[in-house]
């Protein structure tokens, strides 16, 4: 009997395995994710950092929230995107490996740095002069 219960159980644990490998799937979510890296980002961010119109990057955004892999916040009129688990980094960087490249050429890639052409608060912080100090 507990066969049984074991090959119902195989395909749907293969089917809750698959939902985040599924919406992740893509290079461009794959690239979305890498610049979002363990910390956060705006669509303006993603925009500089991947070169893709707003629209475009809106869209996978939206699927990879669905699948419940990002988070959001609002800051103003920006709305930054970050990973809910950052394993999902890890993931990606078994992946690179496994297709052959190093993970220190992922690591570079993923988002530690600003982006000075970005114009959210977080890479353009708001100053405030020392005058009305």
């Amino acid at each position: 009997m507990s066969t049984n219960i074991k090959k119902q159980s195989l395909p749907h644990l293969s089917e809750q395995i698959a939902i985040p490998l599924v919406a992740i799937a893509s290079p461009q979510r794959i690239a979305i994710l890498l610049a979002i890296g363990a910390g956060e980002a705006c669509v303006c961010h993603l925009e500089t950092a991947l070169g893709w119109r707003q629209a475009y990057i809106s869209q996978h955004l939206m699927a990879l929230r669905k699948a419940n892999i990002l988070q959001d916040r609002r800051e103003g009129r920006y709305i930054f995107y970050r990973l809910k688990n950052n394993s999902y980094l890890d993931l990606i960087t078994a992946s690179a490996r496994l297709s052959g490249l190093s993970a220190e050429s992922i690591s570079t890639l993923i988002n530690t740095q600003f982006h000075p052409s970005c114009e959210c608060p977080q890479c353009v912080p708001v100053l405030i002069p020392a005058s009305s100090l």
